[in-house]
């Protein structure tokens, strides 16, 4: 019962998020042609796994592999060169293979391809939580948020074989860009890994940690930026200075919300954390309460903050975008 349990943990934030992309999807394909995809993703999450595992054998019989990990540096190598490199080429391999088959049957449009994408990366996901909560090596709430993670890896090269396969004349600088974005989520795959990482060694490396968290953001903003592409929608525009230097100040803001919006997130989920061993009622005991509460008020002020910033720079571009319709 308590494995079915920590099945249930498992697969069901995947399909959630399935589901709310699915329903934003103009003329999505059948759910049960994504549901399908959503398995084939979990058995690309095995194929991935038994990859990683052969090379871990083969690199521990020619070095001491697991000595070499203990530096900053070997932890990048390895989720890098290995990880990252397996897990995104699994994740492709099985889109590609979906689009070979469906492709006789079906046109396919790139909105679709990348709701493939979508659904294949949260099966991966699905099967990865799978791993870790049955091992006991992560909690339910960091497999939680955690969930939307690959899908956000996987987003550019998503949405360039979308481009790739809806294109009626099929140029190779299209083929070239589904390597050049492959390679993009193989790198932010392993960045993300090592940033992760980073909290388990001493100071000064342990703060790039605070780092994990803007990262995510703007990637899930990337997400939704390629998402808008693929439908056709105008992308939302943030920079729309009109000299050098009003660009380089509202790339600083977009920083600043990225710092502010991510440690947010970030110190929620460090409250949340914990909080999840205590008692329901050790949650109302005055100094847990008060503490509850400061971090609470702190982490909205960031996140407001991040938001507050966020508007005015989409006034900018909304009140210029309006000034240069009414010149014509």
């Amino acid at each position: 019962m308590a494995n079915f349990s920590l099945l249930l943990w498992a697969v069901i934030p995947p399909l959630v998020l399935l589901w709310f992309y699915y329903r934003r999807t103009p003329a999505a394909p059948p759910l049960l042609n994504l549901l399908l995809l959503f398995i084939i993703g979990a058995v690309s999450g095995f194929a991935a796994l038994g990859l990683e595992w052969t090379v871990e054998i083969g690199l521990n019989s020619v070095v001491d592999w697991q000595q070499i990990q203990r530096s900053i540096l070997g932890v990048a190598l390895r989720q890098i060169l290995e990880i990252a490199i397996i897990e995104e080429g699994c994740k492709l391999a099985a889109v590609v293979l979906a689009i070979c088959y469906l492709q006789r049957r079906y046109y396919l449009r790139a909105t679709t391809v990348f709701i493939f994408t979508i659904a294949v990366t949260l099966g991966f996901t699905a099967e990865e939580n799978w791993i870790y909560l049955s091992h006991g090596t992560s909690s339910i709430l960091e497999r939680s948020i955690g969930t939307p993670v690959h899908t956000m890896f996987s987003a550019p090269w998503g949405y360039a074989l979308g481009i790739y396969i809806s294109s009626t004349r099929r140029l190779n600088r299209d083929s070239q860009l589904i390597t050049k974005a492959w390679l993009n989520a193989v790198f932010f795959h392993g960045l993300v890994n090592v940033l992760s990482k980073a909290w388990g060694f001493p100071q000064p490396i342990k703060f790039l940690g605070y780092g994990l968290f803007p990262l995510l953001l703007w990637m899930f903003w990337r997400l939704e930026q390629l998402l808008r592409r693929v439908q056709g929608r105008r992308v939302i525009t943030l920079i729309s200075g009109y000299t050098p230097l009003a660009r380089y100040w509202q790339r600083t803001l977009i920083l600043f919300i990225l710092l502010l919006g991510g440690n947010a997130i970030f110190g929620l989920f460090l409250l949340a954390r914990k909080l999840s061993p205590l008692r329901w009622e050790q949650l109302f005991e005055a100094d847990i309460l008060s503490f509850i509460l400061k971090q609470i008020v702190l982490n909205l002020f960031l996140g407001i903050s991040s938001w507050l910033i966020y508007r005015y720079l989409r006034y900018l571009a909304g009140h210029r975008y309006f000034l240069k319709l009414g010149k014509y």
